[in-house]
């Protein structure tokens, strides 16, 4: 009995490894829609005004209008979201990057750091998607060599 009340689950490497699977399935999945379906809305901007949120500090150093510095923004979206779907292992560092970049922009803005800690778990979600992605998808290197886990 544990202090819950409950029995001790037995840990199979199965379970284990088949709950590993499933939380890999899930982040690849949302680290491949959510950046594409927020990166064509940079063209489209039905979810909200996107160039509000690009600090001037930021906008004042790329080339162009905040409109079209976000239109940059969307392409990049789409690709990552992309990458994450071909190749998780290099599209959840990629993601977690581009987050942290997110977060930056977002504190030099100013009054919108529930939006940034927001993105913070996110950032935490695509680091344990890289995570996944090294131990479910090894390198071919890696897996030549013997250093795969099976």
């Amino acid at each position: 009995m544990t202090l819950l009340g409950r029995s001790p689950v037995t840990r199979s490497p199965d379970r284990v490894q088949a709950a590993a699977t499933q939380v890999f399935r899930v982040l690849r999945a949302g680290f491949t829609v959510l950046p594409i379906v927020f990166g064509l809305d940079k063209f489209a901007n039905l979810l909200t005004d996107w160039a509000k949120y690009l600090a001037p500090q930021i906008d004042s150093l790329v080339p162009g209008t905040a409109h079209q510095a976000m239109l940059a923004v969307g392409v990049v979206e789409i690709v990552a979201g992309l990458v994450v779907a071909v190749s998780p292992r290099f599209g959840g560092p990629l993601v977690a990057v581009w987050l942290a970049g997110i977060i930056v922009n977002l504190l030099l803005i100013g009054g919108y750091a529930d939006v940034a800690l927001r993105d913070f778990g996110l950032l935490l979600a695509a680091l344990a998607l890289t995570r996944l992605a090294w131990a479910l998808h090894p390198s071919p290197a890696a897996a030549s060599d013997g250093r795969a886990r099976s």
